[in-house]
Parts: C-alpha cells; sequence; structure tokens
C-alpha cells in the first residue's frame, strides 16, 4: 500500500459522549464564527459544559469538518448557511458520507479497526471480542504503549452508541446519536451481543460509493485499484458484501464510463481510472449544482 502516512492511534477524545445529530451544525458555526475552542467563553457559545465542548471538537476533527479547528471544503459544502446542500442532516447520503470520512481517515483509529478489520473475522460480536481484535493489531504494529484496555472500552462503548439503536432507551436523547439511521449495528435479541446488520442494511447512495473510491485513488497515488484493496477500504466501510461492491462498481463504470472501467479478466477484478474526476463533481451529481 503506498499509504505513506504515518499512522497515529487515537483511542480518546470523545470524554465519552456519542456525536449527537446537531453538534456538527453547531460546531461549524462556532468555527466560522471565529470562535475559539479553548476559551472560557466555549461553553457559553456552544451552550454545553466542558466536557462537550471537547467532544464536540473532537467530532468536528474526526468527521473531516475540521482541520486544525478551521472549516474544511467539505464542511463548507454541506453546511454553510448560504447554499449549504445539507445543513440540518436530513439526507441519508449526508451520513453515508460522513461515516467514510469518519472510517477512512483514521483519525479515530477504532472506527477503522472495527468496520474493515473486525467485521472482515465476524458478522456477530462481543464488545470483549472487539477489545481482543485491538490489542492484537496493536502488538502487530508493536504500539502496545498506547494500548489502555479501559480507554478502548470506553470508545468500544461510545461507537456502538453512535450506531445502535439502545434496548432500552431512557429517553428521546438516547436516539440523538447521529448515525444510528444508517443501521449499520444491531444489538442480538438475546445475550450481550450484537452484530454487523449486512443483509438488512440500507444502501449506500451510489455517488457516496464514488466519493469513497476516488479518496481511495488519491490514497493509493494509482489510476489503477485491484478489486481486493477496494472492498477492504471502502467496501466494507459500508458493510458491503464482495457481490455487493461488484454490483456497484459495474453500475458506477457504465454511469461513469468516460471516467473509469471495471475489468475481470482471468478472475483478476481492477478498476481503472482513464480521466480524472473531481470528487465534488460527484456530490454536485448527487446534490445537484448551484444554480
Amino acid at each position: 500500500m503506498s499509504n505513506s502516512k504515518v499512522k497515529k492511534y487515537t483511542f480518546s477524545g470523545h470524554e465519552s459522549f456519542p456525536c449527537k445529530s446537531l453538534w456538527l451544525k453547531k460546531g461549524y458555526d462556532f468555527v466560522v464564527a471565529g470562535n475559539d475552542f479553548n476559551s472560557p467563553e466555549a461553553v457559553i457559545g456552544l451552550g454545553v459544559g466542558k466536557n462537550m465542548v471537547a467532544s464536540i471538537r473532537f467530532w468536528l476533527r474526526v468527521f473531516g469538518v475540521t482541520k486544525n479547528d478551521e472549516q474544511t471544503e467539505l464542511a463548507d459544502y454541506l453546511f454553510n448557511d448560504q447554499n449549504g446542500k445539507d445543513k440540518y442532516l436530513e439526507d441519508i447520503a449526508t451520513l453515508w458520507l460522513l461515516h467514510f470520512n469518519l472510517v477512512f481517515s483514521e483519525e479515530a483509529t477504532l472506527y477503522n479497526m472495527f468496520f474493515c478489520g473486525v467485521q472482515r473475522e465476524r458478522t456477530h460480536f462481543e464488545r470483549e471480542q472487539v477489545l481482543t481484535f485491538v490489542k492484537m493489531r496493536m502488538v502487530e504494529a508493536n504500539k502496545m504503549t498506547l494500548f489502555n484496555a479501559n480507554t478502548v472500552k470506553k470508545d468500544i462503548g461510545v461507537l456502538l452508541q453512535n450506531y445502535t439503536l439502545p434496548r432500552k432507551a431512557q429517553s428521546n436523547e438516547d436516539f440523538s446519536s447521529l448515525l444510528i439511521d444508517l443501521d449499520l449495528i444491531r444489538q442480538s435479541s438475546e445475550g450481550k451481543g450484537y452484530y454487523f446488520n449486512v443483509d438488512g442494511k440500507r444502501k449506500v447512495t451510489k455517488e457516496i460509493f464514488l466519493y469513497g473510491l476516488l479518496k481511495l485513488k488519491e490514497q493509493e497515488g494509482d489510476n489503477t485499484i485491484p478489486f481486493s484493496t477496494i472492498q477492504e477500504r471502502v467496501g466494507l466501510a459500508f458493510c458491503m458484501q464482495d457481490f455487493e461492491t461488484i454490483e456497484m462498481l459495474k453500475q458506477l463504470a457504465s454511469d461513469y464510463s468516460q471516467y473509469f472501467a471495471y475489468n475481470d479478466v482471468a478472475g483478476i477484478k481492477q478498476i481503472q481510472f482513464t480521466k480524472d474526476l473531481n470528487d465534488k463533481q460527484v456530490l454536485d451529481d448527487y446534490y445537484g449544482k448551484d444554480i
């Protein structure tokens, strides 16, 4: 893999709060207005407690809404007050987009390990198995000094709150996590287990899948990408099985035939980009261009 970026391992920063639906827009507005998260005024400006200020700052970064506490192009594209495409996150495509960024960027290490690692090994899991998986990965990477079981346990708990409907909700607040509507993870009907909702899940919007493919191309630095890499880095991020990813690639290769082709020759499956395609152009194809 030609990913030369030095890997960081981060399992904390959310202060044990899952990301609430309204936080990204609220945080974006806060940043655009030139406010400072370190200022004592941030508590008043965001209308939340001090720990939540830190949590909002964390989620903005790992979802790709901010970089170095400045809003990103994608953040402006989605949340700008004048012409943001989905300011209040009413479109499930935007949730897929944010989810992909969270998994792919590896800014919050667990999410990539979970969707692109744990999921390859098992469809059903318990929290302890996720913890063991992370520990093994850290051993392999020779990074055990960065592994703290309690910290990772909390991180696993927050991840599950981000994606899973609560079994016994205490209040509406329990349903306010940003990514629950994707319905990617469910609790088993009995016991303490969970499972990836691979068979019953919603289908990712094709333009968002293509956005993911372009991010992968950028990272790989190559116009030809083998299917195994696509499935490992993009397909699994969307909880897709091999055959679903192949169908998606065939459909996109047909819709965007001037940009790339899908080939399956002698059992070697790959895509080949023939012309540059801009990720904003792809998002515009879905959200509509500004008039």
